[in-house]
């Protein structure tokens, strides 16, 4: 005998009924009695509307099993950790550079409780966030002072805000870039207060170009370190150590000589297989007024801007009524102090995650990846282990890769296998490559691999 609808709807069970159960209970303790109850009418009025479509009335089991779904789901965070297993080791998409364990456990003290952020506790009163760092990345450095804000980007325009406004800022047209998000030099000049002096051609661009264009109202002259992308060929530029001689020829007040290096590192990159990065150390060596680099990046530690340079400059910027607007946080500065005292004891590649990455030897990596392989064959998946490459990514070291052993999994559909891999706990993403997926052990802590292997067997069997 065919039911009708109303019949439907005496089935479904009531708020109270949904509420008493066990597992409900549990609920309500996690989430609350507001929002579980809310839930509860929802999935209720959503089961009316399917019975007026002629299905049946869901029963009493599945609601529960739909209320747990739903209230998890609701009250996942937006910001989740991501399992990184594309071969890119500064990935801008999913975070950039993962800290160091002690960075991490700075961050947290700084986090769970009061702090000397801004207080001086030998003098017993009122003190300066900028102090902290401060003494690190000048010995570090070698730089005379430093200060800590937001970004690179941020750090860029309070410089050129603070020393420039109003006068000309000379740089070759080949360093005029464009990095991710659409920040552009130019666009960050005009918005300073600077004039933008262009000099040279796109590919060549000499030190006499630099000479001829400085005047009364030039400012500084200015290198941008190419952080994205690579120019070869018929290129040629003026080193930083030939525009300090530059600005140091001219009579009275000579330009400063800015820096602008994007990533930046204390490392030398030529060590570990790479290609020579410009280091900060370098930049202040070869007489830089004031350096900008990212702590983000291949420093390895929180998202910062740092600018070190000389007293006179740094304590100008300083002063700037834009370095409150760009002053970075307790948490920040904890996390920094932390990434730069594993600098300070000389163990970089030991502690911090990116150099740990680029220092990951390929018969070490392709160990790993055979392991993976191991488990996911004997589930009954197709896996081989390849050779490969990884990236630097984050703008660090365009065109240059590292290698690497690659775990290549052969399945049907890769794109939905991909798709569905991103809705694991933790979301795993990958890369595909010839209608496989392919997962990078370089970019894959140890203590990720259980998760990996877990979330490619739930998406894959």
């Amino acid at each position: 005998m065919k039911t009708t609808p109303s019949a439907e709807y005496r089935k479904l069970p009531s708020v109270d009924a949904l509420l008493r159960r066990p597992e409900t209970v549990e609920l309500i303790a996690r989430f609350g009695a507001e929002q579980v109850t809310d839930a509860i009418r929802g999935l209720l009025a959503e089961s009316r509307e399917a019975i007026q479509r002629g299905e049946t009335a869901a029963e009493e089991s599945s609601l529960a099993a739909r209320l747990t779904v739903r209230l998890a789901a609701h009250n996942r965070p937006s910001l989740r950790g991501v399992i990184n297993a594309t071969g890119v080791i500064i990935h801008t998409n999913l975070g950039r550079a993962p800290l160091s364990a002690a960075a991490a456990q700075a961050i947290q003290r700084a986090a769970t409780g009061y702090s000397n952020l801004e207080y001086d506790i030998d003098a017993g009163q009122r003190g300066s966030r900028h102090t902290h760092a401060r003494q690190l990345l000048r010995e570090l450095t070698g730089a005379q002072d430093a200060l800590v804000v937001n970004n690179n980007a941020g750090a860029v325009f309070l410089v050129l805000a603070a020393l420039c406004s109003g006068k000309e800022v000379v740089i070759s047209r080949g360093e005029l870039v464009e990095i991710g998000g659409g920040f552009r030099i130019p666009d960050v000049l005009w918005q300073s207060g600077a004039r933008l002096v262009e000099v040279g051609t796109t590919n060549r661009t000499h030190p006499r170009d630099f000479a001829d264009a400085i005047s009364g109202e030039t400012a500084a002259l200015m290198r941008v370190h190419a952080s994205n992308f690579q120019q070869i060929g018929f290129v040629t530029k003026p080193s930083l150590a030939e525009l300090v001689q530059i600005a140091q020829a001219v009579e009275g007040a000579p330009p400063l000589v800015i820096d602008d290096l994007g990533s930046g590192t204390f490392m030398d990159t030529a060590a570990y297989g790479l290609a020579p990065e410009p280091t900060v150390q370098e930049s202040i060596a070869a007489g830089a007024d004031v350096v900008a680099f990212s702590g983000d990046k291949l420093l390895g530690g929180p998202q910062a801007g740092l600018i070190v340079g000389k007293t006179d400059y740094i304590e100008r910027i300083r002063r700037h009524p834009l370095t409150r607007a760009l002053r970075v946080d307790k948490l920040i500065l904890a996390g920094l102090e932390a990434t730069l005292q594993s600098y300070r004891r000389g163990k970089t590649a030991e502690e911090i995650p990116v150099w740990q990455m680029i220092a990951a030897t390929p018969g070490g990596l392709q160990t790993r990846a055979e392991a993976w392989r191991e488990r996911l064959t004997a589930a009954g998946l197709t896996a081989t282990v390849i050779p490969g490459q990884s990236t630097v990514g984050g703008g660090s070291l365009p065109g240059e890769t590292l290698p690497t052993f690659l775990l290549a999994l052969a399945v049907p559909r890769p794109d939905e296998a991909a798709a569905r891999l991103r809705q694991a706990d933790p979301p795993v993403v990958g890369r595909i490559q010839q209608e496989k997926l392919l997962f990078d052990p370089r970019t894959v802590a140890e203590d990720e691999s259980d998760a990996l292997v877990r979330a490619i067997l739930g998406a894959c069997t």
